[in-house]
């Protein structure tokens, strides 16, 4: 019943106003050419352990082409009872498919992400962005039609052993799963454009799952999300990820998120 209400909520977006920027997933669009952009992502989780986790993710991003743009991120948590630097990853997309009309667009795009973690592994569920050492490939699909933007992703995740001899203690069959993304969203304000400093509120709603293709057991997240814009280049998001099925065991089910973002455009040639 979770479940069936969570899908009939992120489906009910299907007649209101969004934009293609998400919270918790990547869209098949890029960023503008040339130009570069600056995270800070802060995340406190809920641990199993009954005990709150801050995790501090900057990230910088680089727009190479229209169709090409690259993530760096960094992870730093205070989850071994104090604040460490525990690893980095690199994020690649490629946008490869684009059918444009006046009021609407359908991008695909590929991408892959490679990560490295120096953390103690404790979660059978691989995580690329701060628990685990690994790589990930998959594609994303997103479909803006007046505003209303919609976008699935499914990705296939390999986990390797994490450095200072953390090894993936849940054994080398269940290192593979596969991770899918369902996203919508709406447009609240401005009610009618003027000018582009205009600011711009967005509310979302995301569905995050995977399914480990040894134990088959999975989880199932649902991330609502406000996002403010300001002056078409600076980001506020804030967000509140918890799990509707949880099988597959994680540290933490649920948390908030707190991401600032700027964007310098036309930086290089």
């Amino acid at each position: 019943m979770r479940i069936f209400f969570a899908l009939f909520f992120l489906f009910s977006f299907q007649q209101l106003k969004a934009q293609e920027l998400f919270v918790y997933t990547e869209p098949a669009s890029n960023m503008a050419a040339k130009s570069i952009g600056v995270r800070i992502a802060n995340s406190l989780m809920h641990e199993s352990t009954g005990k709150y986790s801050y995790h501090l993710l900057p990230e910088i991003m680089l727009g190479l082409s229209k169709k090409i743009m690259i993530h760096a991120e960094g992870f730093f948590s205070n989850r071994d009872q104090k604040f460490n630097t525990e690893g980095a990853s690199l994020y690649l997309k490629y946008r490869f498919y684009s059918m444009d009309a006046v009021h609407s667009h359908f991008r695909v795009a590929a991408f892959a992400k490679a990560a490295y973690n120096n953390s103690h592994i404790h979660q059978a569920a691989i995580d690329l962005a701060g628990y685990n050492s690994g790589y990930e490939g998959g594609i994303i699909a997103t479909k803006l039609i007046n505003k209303l933007a919609l976008s699935l992703s499914s990705s296939f995740l390999h986990a390797t052993n994490n450095g200072d001899g953390n090894k993936f203690q849940y054994g080398n069959k269940s290192k593979d799963a596969v991770s899918y993304t369902v996203s919508a969203g709406k447009l609240l304000l401005p009610k009618t454009y003027t000018d582009y400093d205009q600011t711009n509120v967005n509310v979302m709603v995301e569905l995050l799952g995977q399914v480990n293709l040894n134990s088959g057991k999975s989880y199932l997240d649902i991330a609502p999300s406000l996002q403010f814009i300001f002056l078409s280049k600076m980001r506020l998001d804030m967000g509140y990820r918890f799990a509707l099925v949880k099988d597959l065991s994680r540290m933490a089910d649920y948390g908030f998120l707190l991401r600032l973002e700027y964007n310098f455009f036309n930086v290089y040639k």
